[in-house]
């Protein structure tokens, strides 16, 4: 018997954590996502309310099918350890994403494919199509990812192939350094978890190997894939961002394209975390993928963007659940304009800049706007 605190019963996942915490920074939001006629079913939809009555409208209820659930083990100063059920996930289809919410939407996310079995089966035909049809309805598309299980069929499918399909659908991807590692670089994904595990930390924790030359050549690769604007995220490390050097590329990224195109062209930008004492990792990344998101859309220059993105971030983990430590986005804004102290950057390489609320972002070696 080990004895430990409180359960914490939350929804989680990027419906529930990007949607919820969109909502809650005050961006207008529709969650569509499925979940089985059971008990964890109904749990979920009275979460999702309790957050917002209409926030559960676009739910699907799947009866005779089990919800999706996950046992998050978050012990202090350990990485988490997920164990996890795809339940109604596995059937969810593009099928199931009406074409009236498509014509409404400014932005479509979409996550985490590798959990959702009819998204990678097929070639991931299911997924090329829905977020074409997002783009064909004139929606900005974002697309993030998971780590699946390399033992599963999802952990065995060819994620290239996929992504490559895919790709040219997505105005920004989301991806973690792991998740993409997984995919793209099996091989350098499997050496350096051997290199963590040798330096006596856990096999996965690939976040200390990170450098310049590594994410640029990924963030190069996705980019020639067809995103207009990678984010590769950090962890504890913060966020790489790299853009097209195709000024139409980021003109064509649908609804929310920025207005100054040229102002998120070819850029390389690195923005490390903000302090924070940090009660639990869970839904970091959904909530400051939230972050850029609400950024992009309010039309900030990519450097304002990232620092809301990590800022959302850090108010996240600075509550043991996904979503209740996430504030209004002005409330944010104030909180980086007031000095906040950010932790030491990562990327030694990158050259910090003040920015115009007074916290700094670091420009890579291969930044075009480094010269202005």
């Amino acid at each position: 018997l080990v004895e430990v605190g409180a359960a914490v019963l939350a929804t989680g996942g990027a419906v529930s954590n990007t949607g919820i915490a969109l909502h809650r920074l005050g961006v207008p939001v529709r969650l569509l996502g499925k979940v089985g006629g059971d008990l964890f079913g109904r749990a979920i939809l009275d979460i999702v309310r309790g957050y917002g009555a209409e926030l559960a409208d676009g739910m699907i209820v799947a009866e005779g099918e089990q919800s999706s659930y996950t046992i998050v083990i978050n012990p202090p100063g350990v990485d988490r350890i997920f164990l996890h059920c795809p339940g109604a996930n596995d059937t969810f289809s593009a099928e199931d994403v009406p074409e009236e919410a498509l014509r409404e939407a400014g932005l479509f996310h979409f996550g985490y494919p590798p959990v959702m079995r009819r998204m990678y089966e097929n070639g991931g035909a299911d997924l090329v199509a829905l977020l074409a049809a997002a783009r064909q309805a004139g929606a900005t598309v974002s697309l993030d990812l998971a780590r699946p299980d390399p033992d599963s069929p999802s952990g065995r499918a060819d994620w290239r192939a996929i992504l490559s399909r895919t790709l040219p659908h997505v105005d920004l991807f989301l991806p973690s350094l792991e998740e993409i590692l997984f995919m793209l670089r099996r091989d350098v994904y499997d050496e350096l978890s051997r290199r963590a595990a040798e330096a006596g930390g856990a096999a996965a924790d690939l976040l200390a190997f990170a450098d310049e030359a590594l994410l640029a050549s990924l963030a190069d690769e996705m980019l020639s894939m067809g995103a207009a604007v990678v984010v590769i995220k950090l962890g504890e490390y913060g966020l790489y961002l790299k853009t097209s050097p195709s000024p139409q590329r980021i003109a064509a990224s649908g609804f929310y394209a920025p207005r100054d195109a040229a102002a998120w062209t070819g850029r390389e930008l690195y923005a490390p975390c903000f302090q924070a004492e940090v009660a639990g990792t869970t839904g970091a990344g959904d909530c400051t993928i939230a972050g850029l998101l609400a950024g992009w859309m309010l039309g900030l220059a990519p450097e304002e963007a990232l620092l809301g993105a990590v800022g959302v971030g850090a108010c996240n983990v600075e509550r043991p659940d996904a979503v209740s430590g996430i504030r209004p986005w002005d409330e944010v804004q104030r909180r980086i304009a007031g000095g906040w102290a950010q932790r030491a950057p990562k990327l030694a390489s990158f050259r910090a800049e003040p920015t115009p609320s007074g916290a700094r972002v670091w420009r890579g070696s291969r930044d075009v706007a480094s010269g202005r």
